[in-house]
């Protein structure tokens, strides 16, 4: 487990994170404590990356296209 805080962790580097976390608690090879940290860090890390998802696709809605369907820049988005 990283020491990094979940605010300052990239989408790969959470989800990076949370995989090991979901596989160490799928193996059961971790004390009941050890278990509840890491319960609470892996759902610190799923907020984390469904909050980053969700800014990518409000980015991605913000692309504004021409009749034609090619990009031509993109609409101010709130909140970003």
């Amino acid at each position: 487990m990283s020491n990094k805080p979940v605010a300052e962790m990239s989408f790969e580097e959470a989800m990076a994170e949370l995989e090991r976390t979901v596989g160490a608690l799928e193996r059961g090879d971790v004390a009941l404590e050890d278990s509840i940290k890491l319960y609470e860090r892996g759902a610190e890390l799923k907020k984390r990356c469904d909050a980053k998802l969700r800014e990518a696709e409000e980015k991605v809605a913000a692309i504004t296209t021409d009749k034609d369907g090619n990009p031509t820049g993109t609409t101010p988005v709130e909140g970003l």
